[in-house]
């Protein structure tokens, strides 16, 4: 495995929730950049963050060292400590409810197995540079829904 870092920087966006919404993603490796995003016409915000990290995975074709930077404790507290007893427990929540967006869950689950993956949170919308670059290309997404 390279000693060079991913950084990966997502975020998701909603009008309404549900309503229109967008995810984006930055991607920082060794010097270079790449800014990917999309949209949903009807969705829901954490649909929108979990879309955003499972599709910046998607393009990383090789096993990798990634820190993936997120406004979204859904996502985070999803993936690194909720998914374990959603998998012990048939996909139930512990109030015995089925887990929402389990397909999406799932995907991401099995994608970042295929790295060696560092989660970091970060409050939104307070000047983090890659968060806010991030949340820039979600709503990009929604405004090329018109």
């Amino acid at each position: 495995m390279s000693n060079k870092i991913i950084n990966i920087y997502t975020d998701g966006a909603c009008r309404g929730n549900p309503g229109p919404g967008g995810w984006g993603a930055l991607l920082e490796y060794n010097g270079h950049t790449k800014k990917i995003y999309g949209s949903s016409a009807l969705t829901t915000n954490n649909i929108m963050e979990l879309t955003a990290v499972i599709e910046s995975l998607k393009i990383i074709n090789k096993q990798s060292e990634i820190i993936i930077t997120t406004d979204s404790t859904y996502v985070k507290n999803g993936i690194t400590k909720w998914i374990h007893n959603w998998k012990l427990k048939g996909w139930k929540t512990a109030s015995k409810k089925p887990v929402k967006n389990k397909s999406l869950w799932k995907k991401l689950d099995s994608l970042s197995k295929q790295h060696t993956i560092q989660w970091e949170w970060v409050r939104g919308h307070t000047g983090h540079p890659g968060n806010e670059e991030a949340d820039i290309l979600a709503n990009k997404g929604i405004d090329e829904l018109a």
